[in-house]
Formats: structure tokens, C-alpha cells, sequence
């Protein structure tokens, strides 16, 4: 066989780069002892050099010639009995008759102890070849690393060029390093194992026999190196001696999760613990090292944008980051830490918990993280800041309540960490968590100042600071995102890290949601009420008010209610072993409230064994039955179990949403989604990816959507699958703030004396503030006096416009425009005082219609497919951010007609004449008229009339068929049956 394409070429490429260039030796496999585990001779040469006296005590006081045998025996001890094996062995030192001993001396933060950076240089990192591990039979591992003698790494080699890749590699894993009476192969002990081949490498962190779970390690999705293996980046960067030991230091650790599973024994939930060893994936290391050289060159106060996909393990890549940069030194020669404190932002109000715990395992110090959840205060978090915390972890929500009081804190630095930056960190929160954090000193202010001066001094605090690092993480940057957190470079903004939603998918770490995407239209047929006059209403609103009427009408309710049930009879329920789950969103939470109750009663009816519970937030209250019903009330459960803990129970199958779990929450067991709520953009993939969760047994899932166009969600899939990127000629235009300026101004609601005077008082500490009030109750009684119910909406428009545009360029360039500033702060307090404007939604027109006919009709099932490309954002204009349209008036003749051409069921006029003349022999049917009177009950008349109706229905079989399918479509619960019961009860029963 030709040089270079057989394996052992492959081991040999490898052993040469690592130790003439990776800070490795080459040991020979009979040094290794199979029942200790170790290899004595280096860590005895490791201690030797590095702690020569404790050596020498332990030999002349203790042990004397068998002093190595001692010390070795000793280690294998501890390390045996170690609850964490090789880290424990590594991280905290072994104890021998009084002495201590290192393992392992880390790369010091810097020189301040110069003696600790010659231990480091001491490490000895060896490399065996075909490492003969066991006592019982002759098994070799290709490549084992070991530091100071303890192994942590093996490696199993393919060449592509042999016939075999990285899978025969798992394969022999799997199959021929049995972990079962093999110390060597224990759990903990090699602290990764890595299936390598010339084009693709994957990892385990424990072998299982065939249970083992190997996870890619691919620096892309297709690697590529023009000079040599496309795996080379494996030997040449992370496992060469440095990055080994930053590994072990820094990033390795034992995560323990804790669950809520159903057990059928005790018929209830209970707590489920798991523990895994977690090795950085190479997107995480990459991510972090990276912002690591960045800040070590460019110092505090930059802005970094990580877009990494759902299922990259973006928490624990904020916790390494957060440990990371908690103790970093720009300069190896610094005695003062870069930042004085991380904190790390969550938009969740329940954090998780799983940050502290993961950053324990790397550092025990007490008091490290301050833990500022939903149970403590904003005081809480104040106090922490004030201490110096190194790492602080809390929300959003709680930085303005404290913003005035840490800006008296002078000459502290910060790294911001915000997991899944979106709008609430581009809106009024963030500028104050900026003017919190910021460098200038609140001091009382000197009454004779220039009041332009105060104002300035007020932009520098709340614009970019450069004592505040952000480190923005996000699988869904919006526009807004980019501009604030993106990187420029070569004309574009960017991610400064991504790990795209194409490579989570393609590498198994989330499902493609949209595999299985079923199309669903609804049909009606809207009528106006003959008696009432035609009368012209705004199109779009209409339009869009009588939608939402149809879709809260019962019968629609319903019939999508069976739809969707039905389907999951047919399929969901079959799915993931049986224990599938299915979504419900919804448009509201009335919807959602009369969603819960026809799944109960259609559920019922067909006696399935199954409950949907119900989430959304207050009290809804309905008007045509007058009830009242909250979360609680109607799911009922018992104790203290959540809507998330109660999914797990086996009755529980359906999750009725409004707003509510769309985002973050994560439950692998959801199959399928039913969709009856309009969707775009961001809230499109954030929705729908609720589904795209792994676990065993879960090998697709559906989505049922009932509203949205398919080319539109697969267009916004398509615009986050790869790299977002905006060109920097389509940013935000901050002179756009002037154009919206000057269409406030020209409604004359308020003057430039009245902004002065406002400011005066607001930007002067120790002020009357109550001064505030008349100044602005003068200018809201002028905007209720002068303008007339349009021009109020268009003003408030204009002025939202105005506050969105301004708090966002505030923090992404330098304004030095003062009276900007001003009006800012003084159209912020001026809305607060503003009259509600009720929006003019033409209510009344819901009096002058019925609903004729309604259906739905599956259009197809299909996969979305996407493609390997970018998405290109813009940035925000002042039409793209509250802009208005004109709408035009039309004749409700002529809406109703657009809705019926759009949604109508296709009667020729021939069958509506049939149709009337059956409405005629119901109406005139003396039998059935006689039932509807006040004796007897609704449920017998309304029995009696269905049993009429579709004995009429019958006499079309042979005369009309098509008519007769048209009609009889779910004929159970057909639209018009409903339609004329209730007509004539109201009539003939209610005297309405």
C-alpha cells in the first residue's frame, strides 16, 4: 500500500505534530500499568521535579526506597475511590502522610507568582501508541494522552483513504471497548474519547456498549484544510498541551440534571438525576477562546453578537465565558482583573439554575456567583454589585429599579452577558443598565450649571460606555440585535460567532420542524343583514375584525378542535413510544379559554383518556356566557405541580398556549403543533422550533397550521438557517429621528419653551418634581383640545415612532445633540400623561353581518425545504417601526365580497336557490315550529330540528349530490344548522 493512506500513517501524522509542535513526548505502552491505571513513571517524574522536597520528606521519614511504590499506590487509591475520578485527581491534591501533592499545575491568570508558571512548563504531557489497557484481553487503542502520567484522552483512527471513516471508529467503540470490568474505561477516568477520521470527527464523554452517544466535534459542517487532513484542527488546536490543560481547567466538568419523569408504579412524578461529564463542543471552545483573544486586544467597552442555534448548549457556553472572564487578565503582567464583575442577563424570570451549578464545579470559592432569582429583591442585586460579586446572575427586568444607584459606583468594568438578546435589550432596560453601570459619579448636581451640560452628561451615561462589555447570545438576531451588538467588517455587520441553525440540524442536535408541515385554508361565506343600510368602514381593520369573528365563532372553534384532536388520535398519540405531546397556539386568550373547553367536551364525547391543559396569564373573561376563568381554574391541578410538570403526566397531552411557552420553553416529548395564530419573522422560528427538541424514540414531528402561508414560515426559517448579516449601507439612519421629529412638531401640540422648561426641572437633582405635573397636564389638555380622534392616533404613533428610534441609536452611536435629549425624556413622561385613544376598530359592523358558511379544507402536507445560504437584515426606518398606512374606505358590500371570494365555499347560484327553498320547507314545517316553545327543553328542540335538517339533507342525494356533499360536510355540526336553530329559538322561545 502506497505511503500515506493507511491508518497507522494517519497515527503517525498525528504523534509527530504533537510532539515536535503540541508540547508532548512519546512514551512506550509497556510503561503504562493496566492495574493501577496510571503510568508511575511520569507522575513520579512529574513530582520529583516539581515538588522535590515533599518527595524527599515522604522517602526519608516515611517510606524510604519504596517511596515510589508508596506514592503510586496511594494515588491509585484516591483515584479509585475519587467521586469524580481524574478531575478530582487533577483539581484538588493528593494527601500522603501529611503531604500534599500537585497533579497537575494550571496556566497561572498571570506572572504575579512567576515560580507557577515554571511548575506549568513542568507538566509532562505523553502520548502512547496503541495502548494495550486491559488485563483480559489484547484490545489496543490507537492514541492515548496522558498528563503527569493520568490518562484523559484516547483516540480511535480511521483513514478515509483505507475505506473506513469515523464510523468504523464509534462502531469499534461501541462494540470492542466494553467499559464493564475495565477500570481504564470507567466513567470519568479518560475524560473524552474521540472517534477520528480524515474528514469527520465525533466524541463521547462515556462509553455505554451500544447505549454510547457520540456527539460531532466538526469545526464545520463540511471540513476543509488545503494543506493536509480536514481533521487536522483536532491535533493542531485542542489537543495540544495548552489547550488540554485550559480544557481541564476551565471547561470539563460533572453536570448533574435533575428532572421531573412520571413513574407508573407510584402513578406520579418524581425527581430523575442524570449525570453527565460535559467536554466543550467545538463551536462552544471556539466561541469562547475567541471573545477571549478579543477582549485580551481590544480592551472593555465592545460589543460582541454570538449567534448560536437552539440546541448548541448556548447556557453552558455562557457559563464558561462567564468563569472565564470573571478572572481575566488582558496582560499576562496585570495584578487588577479586566472586569470588576460578569453579569449575566437573563429575559426569563425563572433563571437557570444550572449556570451556578456548572461554575461550582470549576471554582468552589464561596461566594462566587450571587444568585439574584425571582425570590430576592432588586435590593439584593444592588447589594451584590456594590461587593464587587465576581459573577452575578439575574434579569433584565430588575435593571432600572437600580440604575440611579450604582452610577454613584466610580471606576468599575463589566461583562454583560445577555442570553437571547432581543428587544427588551435594545429598549429603555438597556439604557439604564448602561447608565448604571456607568463610570460617571452621580453627583449632586450644581443648581447654577448649564443645563445643557447636565443633559450631555446624561447621554454619555446612557449611550455606549466604555467601561461595559456586552456579550450578546441570541439563534435569532433581529435587526435591531445586530446593529447594537453585530460586528463590522468588510462592509457588513455579523454575528462575531455563529453556530447556524443549518448545522445544528444537519448534526443532530435539533429536529427540522418543518418536515411534515401540513396546510390547512378556512372557507366562509360572510353575509350583511338586508335590512341594514351599506355604510362605508376602514378595508384592513374590517377585514381583520371579521376574521377574528369567524374564528371565535363556535362552530370554528370546534371544527378545528376536531381536526386537531382527530389527528392526534390518528397519529401524534402513536408517536415517541406513545407518549407523544401536542401544542395548541392561539391567536388570544379568549380563544384560547373556548379552545380549552370544546378539547374537554369533544373529548369527552369520544371518551379518550387524555386532558388539555390550558396557559395563559390573568382573568379572561367571556362575554357570551358571562364566565370568568383564569389558568388555575380550569386546569385544576393539584398541589404545587406546574404547566410544564403536569405535560409529563400521562393524561396530559394537549397544551392550549396564548403567548404563553412560545419561547424557552423546552420539553423534547412536543411532537406536534397546531398552529391557529398569525406568525412572522422571529416568531415564526421561536414558535415552531418549541417542537425541535431530541430524545430517543422521537424521530419526527408535524406541525398543523391553520393561518399561515407555508412560503412565508419557510422564507422565515430560510432567513435564520445560516449567518445573518446586515450591510452597513442599510443601517439605521439616525437622521431619520429628525424627519419623525418634524412630523410631531408640526401638530403643535407642545412648544420648544414648555420641552425647556420640563428640563429644568427633570435633569436637576434635588428638583421639585411634582413641578412635572401641571407643565404636562397643559399639554395634554391642549392635545385633547385642538385634535381631533385621527389626528390624536397619528400623533401617538408618530410619538412612539420617535421614543423606539431614539432609545435604540442612543446606544449605538455617539449623539451629541442635546435638545434630542430633551424632547426625548420630555415625550416619554408627555405619553404617560396622554388620554387612551381607543383604537377605532369599526365594532359596530360585527351588528350588520352573519355568518353564512364555514369550512376547512387540508391544502397539502409537504416538507419546507431549505437551502445553505444567509440571511440579510435591514435596519429600521420610521415607516418600518410604527408607521401608518392610509387605509382606504370601502362599502361593506364590497368587503364582505373580498372576504368571500377569498374564503367563501363555492355555491353556484343555482345551489343557493335550492339552498333557500330547504330553508323554506324548515321554516314552514308546522311539526317542528310547534317544538320551539317555552315547555320544552333547548337540547329536545334542538334534537328535533337536527333531525330535520338532515332529513332535508337527504333528498338532495339523488337530485343534488354535489350540493349535497357541499352541505352535509361534518353535517353533525354544520355552520347554518347552528345558524338557523339560533335564529329561530331567539325568535320563537326568547321573544328576541
Amino acid at each position: 500500500m502506497a505511503q500515506g493512506i493507511r491508518e497507522i500513517h494517519l497515527e503517525e501524522h498525528i504523534v509527530k505534530y504533537l510532539t515536535e509542535y503540541g508540547g508532548f513526548h512519546e512514551v512506550a505502552p509497556t510503561a503504562y500499568d493496566k492495574e493501577l491505571c496510571l503510568i508511575p513513571t511520569e507522575v513520579i517524574g512529574f513530582i520529583q521535579e516539581t515538588q522535590p522536597e515533599k518527595y524527599i520528606l515522604l522517602k526519608e521519614e516515611q517510606y524510604g526506597d519504596k517511596v515510589d511504590e508508596k506514592i503510586i499506590a496511594n494515588i491509585a487509591k484516591v483515584y479509585k475511590d475519587n467521586k469524580d475520578k481524574t478531575l478530582d485527581l487533577l483539581r484538588k491534591k493528593v494527601i500522603d502522610r501529611g503531604q500534599k501533592f500537585d497533579l497537575v499545575y494550571f496556566q497561572p491568570a498571570n506572572d504575579k507568582s512567576p515560580e507557577h508558571q515554571q511548575w506549568y512548563g513542568k507538566n509532562r504531557l505523553a502520548i502512547v501508541r496503541q495502548l494495550k489497557y486491559s488485563k483480559r484481553n489484547e484490545n489496543a487503542i490507537d492514541l492515548v494522552l496522558f498528563i503527569n502520567g493520568i490518562p484523559v484522552v484516547t483516540l480511535e483512527l480511521k483513514n478515509e483513504l483505507t475505506g473506513q471513516n469515523h464510523h468504523n471508529a464509534i462502531k469499534q467503540y461501541m462494540q470492542d471497548r466494553d467499559p464493564k470490568g475495565e477500570p481504564f474505561l470507567e466513567f470519568k477516568r479518560c475524560l473524552v474519547h474521540f472517534a477520528v477520521g480524515t474528514e469527520k470527527v465525533f466524541m463521547t464523554t462515556e462509553l455505554k456498549g451500544k447505549a454510547t452517544f457520540f456527539l460531532p466535534f466538526n469545526k464545520e459542517l463540511d471540513n476543509y484544510n488545503e494543506n493536509g487532513f480536514a481533521t487536522s484542527y483536532l491535533w493542531e488546536d485542542v489537543l495540544t498541551k495548552d489547550s488540554l490543560l485550559d480544557l481541564i481547567q476551565n471547561y470539563i466538568n460533572v453536570q448533574t440534571d435533575v428532572e421531573k419523569v412520571y413513574d407508573s408504579v407510584t402513578k406520579s412524578l418524581k425527581e430523575k438525576k442524570s449525570t453527565k461529564l460535559l467536554f466543550p463542543r467545538f463551536h462552544q471552545r471556539r466561541a469562547v477562546q475567541r471573545l477571549l483573544n478579543a477582549v485580551q486586544e481590544e480592551g472593555v467597552g465592545k460589543n460582541y453578537l454570538i449567534q448560536h442555534s437552539a440546541g448548541s448548549g448556548k447556557s453552558n457556553t455562557i457559563t464558561w465565558l462567564a468563569y472565564r472572564l470573571s478572572g481575566f487578565y488582558q496582560k499576562d503582567t496585570d495584578t487588577k482583573a479586566l472586569y470588576d464583575s460578569v453579569i449575566i442577563v437573563n429575559d426569563r424570570r425563572v433563571l437557570d439554575k444550572q449556570i451556578q451549578d456548572n461554575i461550582r464545579q470549576l471554582d468552589n470559592t464561596p461566594g462566587l456567583v450571587a444568585y439574584i432569582d425571582e425570590n430576592k429583591t432588586s435590593q439584593d442585586l444592588k447589594k451584590a454589585i456594590e461587593e464587587g460579586k465576581r459573577i452575578i446572575v439575574t434579569t433584565i427586568q430588575k435593571f432600572p429599579v437600580i440604575s440611579e444607584t450604582i452610577a454613584s459606583i466610580p471606576n468599575r468594568t463589566y461583562a454583560v452577558l445577555i442570553d437571547e438578546a432581543h428587544s427588551s435589550q435594545s429598549g429603555e432596560a438597556a439604557r439604564h443598565l448602561k447608565k448604571s453601570l456607568s463610570l460617571e459619579e452621580a453627583e449632586e448636581q450644581d443648581v447654577s450649571q448649564d443645563i445643557d451640560d447636565i443633559v450631555a452628561d446624561e447621554i454619555k451615561r446612557k449611550g455606549k460606555q466604555p467601561n461595559i462589555s456586552f456579550f450578546a447570545f441570541t439563534a435569532t438576531p433581529k435587526p435591531k440585535t445586530e446593529e447594537l451588538f453585530g460586528t463590522k467588517k468588510d462592509g457588513k455587520i455579523k454575528a462575531f460567532d455563529t453556530y447556524s441553525m443549518e448545522q445544528a440540524i444537519k448534526e443532530g442536535f435539533i429536529r427540522d420542524v418543518l418536515k411534515n408541515y401540513m396546510s390547512f385554508k378556512r372557507y366562509y361565506k360572510i353575509i350583511k343583514r338586508t335590512e341594514i343600510s351599506d355604510k362605508e368602514y376602514e378595508k384592513k381593520k374590517t377585514v381583520r375584525l371579521l376574521g377574528s369573528y369567524v374564528d371565535l365563532q363556535d362552530h370554528a372553534i370546534e371544527r378545528k378542535a376536531r381536526i386537531m384532536i382527530e389527528h392526534f388520535v390518528s397519529q401524534t398519540q402513536n408517536e415517541i413510544q406513545g407518549k407523544a405531546r401536542a401544542m395548541l397556539v392561539t391567536k388570544s386568550r379568549l380563544h384560547a379559554v373556548r379552545f380549552k373547553v370544546k378539547f374537554d367536551d369533544i373529548m369527552r364525547e369520544m371518551k379518550l383518556p387524555y386532558e388539555a391543559l390550558v396557559a395563559f396569564s390573568g382573568t379572561v373573561k367571556d362575554h357570551e356566557t358571562n364566565e370568568e376563568y383564569t389558568e388555575t381554574s380550569m386546569n385544576q391541578l393539584q398541589g404545587k405541580i406546574s404547566i410544564p410538570e403536569a405535560l409529563k403526566l400521562p393524561q396530559f397531552r394537549f397544551l392550549i398556549a396564548a403567548n404563553k411557552f412560545q419561547t424557552g420553553f423546552d420539553e423534547p416529548l412536543l411532537h406536534t403543533m397546531f398552529v391557529d395564530k398569525k406568525l412572522g419573522g422571529a416568531a415564526t422560528v421561536q414558535t415552531l422550533s418549541r417542537l425541535n427538541r431530541t430524545m430517543r424514540g422521537k424521530e419526527s414531528t408535524m406541525v398543523l397550521d391553520f393561518v399561515n402561508d407555508p412560503e412565508m414560515v419557510q422564507a422565515d426559517f430560510q432567513h435564520f438557517y445560516g449567518e445573518n448579516f446586515m450591510e452597513e449601507d442599510n443601517q439605521t439612519d439616525p437622521n431619520s429621528l429628525y424627519t419623525v421629529q418634524n412630523k410631531i412638531d408640526d401638530f403643535n401640540v407642545f412648544h420648544e419653551n414648555e420641552i425647556n422648561a420640563f428640563a429644568e426641572i427633570f435633569f436637576r437633582k434635588g428638583n421639585n418634581y411634582e413641578k412635572l405635573n401641571p407643565l404636562l397636564k397643559t399639554v395634554s389638555k391642549r392635545f385633547v383640545d385642538t385634535l381631533n380622534e385621527e389626528d390624536q392616533v397619528n400623533f401617538k404613533s408618530d410619538a412612539q415612532t420617535f421614543l423606539k428610534l431614539y432609545r435604540f441609536l442612543s446606544q449605538i452611536i455617539t449623539f451629541t445633540d442635546v435638545e434630542l435629549e430633551k424632547y426625548y425624556v420630555f415625550l416619554t413622561a408627555l405619553m404617560k400623561m396622554l388620554p387612551y385613544v381607543k383604537a377605532n376598530l369599526p365594532l359596530d359592523v360585527l351588528g350588520e353581518v352573519e355568518l353564512d358558511s364555514y369550512k376547512i379544507q387540508h391544502m397539502y402536507t409537504t416538507d419546507l425545504a431549505l437551502v445553505s445560504e444567509n440571511g440579510e437584515a435591514y435596519g429600521m426606518t420610521p415607516g418600518g417601526v410604527a408607521g401608518k398606512e392610509e387605509d382606504e374606505l370601502d362599502l361593506l358590500t364590497n368587503i364582505i365580497k373580498v372576504l368571500n371570494d377569498t374564503f367563501g365555499l363555492e355555491l353556484t347560484e343555482e345551489d343557493k336557490i335550492e339552498f333557500l327553498k330547504m330553508k323554506d320547507k324548515i321554516y314552514s314545517n308546522e311539526e317542528l315550529m310547534g317544538f320551539f316553545n317555552k315547555n320544552n327543553s333547548k337540547d329536545n328542540i334542538q334534537d328535533k330540528f337536527s333531525e330535520e335538517i338532515d332529513n332535508e339533507l337527504l333528498n338532495f342525494i339523488n337530485t343534488k349530490l354535489e350540493l349535497y356533499n357541499k352541505l352535509s360536510e361534518d353535517r353533525a355540526n354544520i355552520m347554518f344548522k347552528k345558524m338557523w336553530f339560533t335564529d329561530l329559538y331567539d325568535k320563537r322561545v326568547r321573544g328576541i
